[in-house]
């Protein structure tokens, strides 16, 4: 009972600060609203049981992915300016593609439910294992994408220093 009210409670977290990230006018606040929707997956991941993907969540995705987001708001806009409205013709037709994505998602789901329960049922592996498989240098393993990930993530860093300093 009490996993089902905390699942609830992140799922509304979840889905009120999505709407706010989207709806917002402020790029900064989008921001901010967005880094709290990915705690609380992080939150999620925790009910699940899934101790290294919420670490890994909160490490990667809510400190580096979201330093980067803001460093780059930051170098592009001017933080206190509001996005320009909308017109009415575009708030419908955006309303019709989230609708759309929405029925999408749906049917998915609903159509891939009972294979999503036999993989979720299987066994997982142990937190050593994930470890040797993300940081190994063997066949299967990951780490030469994590190296030309952060080189990439690099260069995105000095192509907005450079386009900082041009202004």
């Amino acid at each position: 009972m009490a996993e089902q009210l905390i699942f609830y409670m992140l799922a509304a977290v979840i889905a009120f600060f999505s709407i706010m990230a989207v709806t917002t006018k402020r790029i900064i606040r989008s921001a901010t609203f967005l880094l709290l929707v990915l705690l609380a997956v992080a939150g999620l991941y925790l009910l699940l049981g899934y101790q290294y993907l919420m670490t890994v969540q909160i490490a990667v995705y809510a400190g580096g992915i979201m330093a980067l987001f803001i460093f780059a708001i930051l170098l592009t806009h001017k933080p206190g300016e509001s996005a320009p409205s909308k017109s009415i013709g575009k708030r419908i037709l955006i309303a019709a593609f989230s609708v759309a994505g929405l029925a999408f998602c749906t049917h998915i789901i609903v159509c891939n439910a009972s294979k999503a329960y036999n993989y979720f049922s299987a066994s997982t592996p142990d937190i050593k294992q994930i470890g040797l498989t993300m940081m190994g240098t063997g066949k299967y393993q990951y780490l030469l994408a994590f190296e030309a990930i952060s080189i990439l993530i690099l260069a995105c860093i000095i192509g907005g220093i450079m386009i900082a300093r041009r202004r």
